[in-house]
């Protein structure tokens, strides 16, 4: 968290206008309160230094427009009102009124939070539907509320427990560092305030668009004027003999997390079968609750095919510098109560064993109910299904993505939830396409690595710095196109990348509507 010094300006007390400097933050504060000063254009705005999802440092983010954006995670705020405008952040910052005086700029009051108007109702539907409550859900029903839909809303979720952050279950909640008040995304009262039914321990069995009903695994049925569906992924799960035993895990949900947990206080060894992001994760986890940690990947280099071999070599050499052991180019052949057999003839014990190879997306129920489908529920950029009263969200959707010119299916947390917000509003009739680049985070350690863009296929790539170091940035080509970038230890270059291909989306836009 960023420390205020007590040597920093109070803005109360007024800042020189020369001294301040086009779309760069000053940092200081509003009495005791961190706080930011940006010139924007021909307007000085003062808000909280610190993002509200992680309490990131907004100094070392991105001024575009009338917005900071968040270094850690990119979230966004809107530098007039202090408004979050785009996931992962949903919580507004404070802001305040500044006067010129004088040639200085003096903060006063702070900027009122605005009621939001009730929006016309002409058209809108009765009642909205969500089946699934991860962040593409939650976000979506949030939207909804913030955006003024006064109509009834559901949430369906198979969960036991309200939403939560689920980037924290393989990171600092897995690892001791979180606590579990920190994981929910709203507190059980958000949801009686704002008049949010949400159904846990529920699935939704069958959903019939004709006649606009769904069923559910207790034999309730419940019609809906909209649907979104947003029913996530689950993991893959291997049929290795004995994969089924008590002493085996996956990790998907909190429940998932605190048996693993619970299982680790009485254990001294684990073993990871995977070195895919959420493995390795876990991986690093678990070494930092003091355990002995092995991994099993089929790979020779874990995530070189996503990443390139330099990054991923140095993820390699990070897990081993904390104590990790690797068995690559291998595979777990057959599991019993302490010990696992390997391919290559290896035998390795372990009180436990952490399954993760991946995830699928869960399709049935759209599947079954009819709507196309092609490697997900296939959405056009308004996140609209084939059925014109049912939208799909998060893991599930398929959308067309106009950096890459290809129909994609993603699985990060912040696309999730900033599909939830989109297709909110279009449900409501906003008609605003979805065309967000992608964005993700992995941590490993006190390491984060920063990807935007799609690029599950390239043919080359180009790296500026040093993986080794802690501060490198790697580009992703098809041939000459630029698909996506990763990055450590430049957070600014990573929100500069996002911006680069927004901006490379506007030309497209332009350009179309050129033409037409």
């Amino acid at each position: 968290m960023e420390q205020r010094s007590t040597h920093s300006p109070d803005f109360i007390l007024g800042i020189d206008l020369s001294s301040l400097t086009q779309g760069i933050p000053i940092r200081g504060r509003v009495g005791e309160t961190d706080a930011l000063m940006v010139k924007s254009g021909d307007q000085i705005f003062v808000v909280g230094a610190l993002c509200s999802h992680y309490q990131a440092p907004l100094g070392e983010g991105l001024i575009v427009d009338e917005e900071v954006r968040c270094p850690w995670h990119h979230a966004r705020f809107s530098l007039r009102t202090g408004e979050a405008l785009c996931a992962p952040a949903f919580d507004a910052i404070k802001a305040w009124n500044v006067v010129v005086e004088d040639g200085k700029a003096f903060v006063r009051e702070r900027v009122k939070n605005q009621p939001t108007q009730p929006l016309t109702q002409e058209n809108h539907p009765k009642n909205i539907v969500i089946v699934g409550a991860g962040g593409a859900g939650f976000s979506a029903a949030f939207t909804l509320r913030n955006k003024g839909y006064q109509g009834s809303i559901d949430i369906i979720s198979a969960d036991s427990s309200l939403p939560y952050d689920r980037p924290n279950l393989s990171k600092d909640y897995l690892a001791g560092n979180a606590s579990l008040e920190w994981l929910p995304l709203r507190s059980p009262d958000w949801y009686k305030k704002n008049n949010v039914s949400i159904r846990l321990n529920t699935r939704a069995t069958k959903l019939e668009p004709s006649e606009k009903k769904l069923t559910f695994s207790d034999g309730d049925s419940l019609t809906y004027g909209r649907l979104l569906l947003a029913t996530g992924a689950e993991p893959i799960r291997l049929n290795t003999p004995g994969a089924e035993l008590a002493h085996v895990f996956y990790l998907r949900s909190l429940a998932d997390c605190n048996a693993i947990i619970d299982f680790s206080k009485n254990a001294t060894r684990a073993l990871v079968i995977g070195a895919s992001f959420i493995g390795l994760e876990v991986a690093a986890a678990l070494k930092t609750r003091g355990l002995d940690v092995h991994v099993v990947a089929p790979e020779s280099v874990p995530m070189a095919r996503i990443l390139g071999p330099e990054i991923g070599d140095f993820i390699l050499k990070l897990h081993q510098q904390h104590g990790v052991v690797f068995h690559l180019e291998d595979v777990v052949t057959e599991i019993d109560t302490r010990t696992v057999k390997l391919k290559s003839g290896k035998s390795l014990e372990a009180d436990f064993i952490v399954i993760g190879v991946g995830v699928k997306p869960n399709l049935l129920l759209a599947e079954e109910a009819g709507l196309k489908i092609d490697k997900g529920v296939v959405v056009d950029s308004f996140l609209q299904t084939s059925d014109k009263d049912i939208y799909a969200a998060g893991d599930i959707a398929r959308w067309p993505d106009k950096i890459s010119g290809q129909n994609i299916r993603v699985e990060h947390w912040a696309v999730a939830e900033r599909h939830g917000q989109i297709a909110a509003q279009n449900m409501l009739g906003a008609n605003i396409p979805f065309d967000a680049p992608p964005f993700f985070w992995s941590q490993h350690y006190d390491q984060t690595i920063s990807y935007v863009g799609n690029a599950p296929i390239w043919n080359r790539h180009e790296m500026s710095g040093n993986p080794d170091s802690g501060n490198c940035a790697v580009t992703y080509f098809m041939d000459n196109h630029k698909l996506a970038v990763a990055t450590i230890g430049r957070d600014l270059q990573n929100l500069c990348a996002e911006l680069a291909f927004e901006k490379e989306l506007e030309k497209q836009e332009i350009g179309l509507n050129n033409i037409g």
